[in-house]
């Protein structure tokens, strides 16, 4: 007999967060992932960042479409909000709550297949309007769910479990989040945890639109020789651009960096990026620098990981809309409904 419910007791000894929270409060159910699936280790830091960044589980919102990927939410922050929507979805129906309610923290959980195919528009357009939100892709190349078909991010000349040739030249999600006005753009792989965790983390806390491209390696389909999205092709080809480190609003005055050595980039919660360049001239502030290295890096065959921009003046969508600093789920029947001379003021205007 399968049991999928983990025990609701906690040992008495589990380190609490500032708000009183284990990390076994910030978990779902028992993932039914295969064994070994780069995206069961993305929880996990999902986990760890919401932890750390001391969340109330009940202030975050998780939206996913459809996928393995988009299976995931069901594994972390049980007691917060969440919602399974349609095949590449997701973003439409997150911006529709964002517009809501303001006040929640807003994750996206998508996959290749779901936001670079039937998605592509949905994502494109949450992007340039800097709808407020992590949004992760876990990437892994293929369609895990129907046996193993390349995807819309699988690598040009890369090969299936079967020995099949991709001759579709590939879907860059990092490199249109860069060209579509994303405020905050990064990758990561899923078997660097030590790396994605601070990623999440200031994707989070982010007042922007912020996208994390995070290679997962499929270990049912897409984990062979020939794979150009395998636990052992990543790990000997990714390279990090540039280190982060999350400088919470009450560990900030510790440890200033020497000058030249970091770029301190305030969140708008007052929170601190600290980036470190681990390339000579290479600028995570320059959005067309990091254009171009992102370039180079495909060109050798590589991939670049890290930070790879950050925009420190980044707004979102309610700044360019000018609404309520009170969340219009908020607002009362008078308030949202102000009658016919207000409209007809309204609508004079727009003469």
């Amino acid at each position: 007999m399968t049991y999928l419910a983990k025990p609701p007791l906690h040992h008495p000894t589990l380190e609490k967060n500032r708000v009183g929270y284990t990390r076994r409060d910030y978990e779902g159910k028992i993932s039914t992932l295969c064994a070994g699936c780069g995206h069961d280790s993305i929880s996990a830091a999902i986990v760890q960042a919401c932890w750390e960044l001391d969340i109330e589980p009940h202030r975050v919102a998780k939206l996913s479409g459809i996928g393995c990927s988009s299976k995931t939410p069901d594994y972390f922050l049980g007691a917060s909000h969440g919602f399974n929507t349609v095949h590449g979805r997701m973003p439409s129906v997150l911006t529709g709550a964002n517009l809501a309610n303001r006040d929640l923290l807003y994750l996206g959980v998508s996959g290749d297949g779901d936001s670079a195919s039937i998605g592509l528009g949905q994502f494109a357009h949450a992007m340039r309007r800097g709808v407020r939100m992590a949004y992760i892709v876990e990437n892994n190349g293929v369609y895990g769910l129907t046996k193993g078909q390349f995807s819309a991010t699988a690598d040009q000349g890369s090969k299936s479990k079967k020995g099949v040739v991709n001759s579709d030249s590939p879907v860059d999600l990092v490199g249109m989040a860069l060209q579509l006005g994303a405020t905050y753009v990064a990758r990561g792989f899923s078997g660097n945890k030590a790396q994605l965790v601070p990623l999440i983390k200031g994707a989070i806390q982010h007042g922007g639109a912020a996208f994390i491209d995070v290679v997962s390696p499929c270990v049912a389909f897409n984990n062979h020789p020939g794979s150009t999205k395998s636990y052992d092709w990543v790990r000997e080809h990714n390279e990090a651009v540039s280190r982060i480190d999350f400088i919470s609003l009450e560990t900030q005055s510790a440890g200033e960096p020497e000058p030249g050595e970091a770029v301190d980039v305030r969140q708008h919660d007052g929170s601190l990026l600290r980036l470190r360049s681990l390339h000579a001239g290479y600028d995570p502030t320059d959005r067309r620098k990091a254009m171009a290295c992102m370039q180079e890096y495909q060109a050798r065959g590589e991939i670049a990981t890290g930070l790879l921009y950050v925009d420190p003046l980044a707004t979102d969508l309610h700044t360019a809309l000018n609404t309520s600093a009170q969340p219009l789920n908020a607002l009362s029947e008078a308030q949202l409904c102000p009658g016919a001379a207000a409209l007809d003021k309204l609508n004079a205007a727009l003469r």
